[in-house]
C-alpha cells in the first residue's frame, strides 16, 4: 500500500469471550464511534481517535459479567491488527512518534517505532483498582496487546501524579499523538521505506 492510496481497515474477531468490529482511517479527521460496554474505556478510545485524527469505529460485545479484562485486551489485539493492515507496506511514513504530554499534574512520555519487530515498555502505576469498572491493570495489558498485533516498538512512561484518571488519560492522549506522529505521510522520503533495509 503506497503514497496516495485509502489507508483504512475493517477488522471483525469473535471468540467465546468477546465480538469485536473496528473499522479504522488513518487519514481522517476524529469522527469516532466507540461502544466496549466500558465508560471508561470507551472514554479513553474516543480519545484517542480524536487526538489522532484517525476516524474509528469500535463495538465490542463481551462477557463483562466476568470482569473487563477480555474486552480491554482483546479491543487491544483487534485495534493492533487494523492500524497494521491500515498502514499497510510503511512507504513514505515517517514511521516515528513520540510525545511529552502533560495532563494536570501528571507528565507522560510515549515513543512509538513502526519497526516490525513489536517490543513494548511501560513504567507506570496505579493506585486504584478500577475506574468505573475498567480495572487499571488493563491498561498494561491493552498496549502489550495492541504492541504485539500491529508489530510497533512501543514505549511509554509516567512521571509522577496523583489522580490514576488523569495518568491513564495521559498517557492515551500521548500515545494518540505519537501514533498520529508516526503513520504520518513525510512529504521528503519521496514514498521511499523509512529504512537502510529497504523493509519494515
Amino acid at each position: 500500500m503506497g503514497v496516495g492510496k485509502m489507508r483504512t481497515a475493517k477488522i471483525e474477531r469473535k471468540t467465546g469471550e468477546t465480538e469485536i468490529f473496528v473499522e479504522l482511517n488513518l487519514d481522517g479527521t476524529g469522527k469516532r464511534e466507540i461502544n466496549t460496554g466500558i465508560g471508561f474505556f470507551d472514554h479513553m478510545l474516543d480519545l484517542f481517535a480524536k487526538h489522532g485524527l484517525f476516524d474509528l469505529t469500535v463495538k465490542c460485545k463481551g462477557d463483562l459479567q466476568i470482569d473487563s479484562h477480555h474486552t480491554i485486551e482483546d479491543t487491544g489485539i483487534v485495534l493492533g491488527q487494523a492500524f497494521a493492515k491500515a498502514i499497510g507496506d510503511k512507504k513514505g511514513i515517517k514511521r516515528y512518534g513520540q510525545r511529552m504530554l502533560p495532563m494536570d499534574e501528571v507528565l507522560c512520555l510515549c515513543a512509538v517505532d513502526f519497526c516490525g519487530r513489536p517490543y513494548f515498555v511501560m513504567d507506570a502505576k496505579f493506585e486504584t483498582e478500577q475506574i468505573n469498572g475498567f480495572a487499571t491493570e488493563c491498561v498494561e495489558d491493552f498496549f502489550y496487546a495492541f504492541t504485539m498485533n500491529s508489530a510497533i516498538n512501543l514505549q511509554l512512561k509516567l512521571f509522577g501524579g496523583r489522580n490514576d484518571h488523569h495518568k491513564i488519560e495521559g498517557v492515551f492522549k500521548a500515545f494518540a499523538r505519537a501514533m498520529r506522529e508516526a503513520c504520518e505521510m513525510d512529504e521528503r522520503s519521496k514514498g521511499e521505506i523509512p529504512s537502510t533495509k529497504g523493509v519494515l
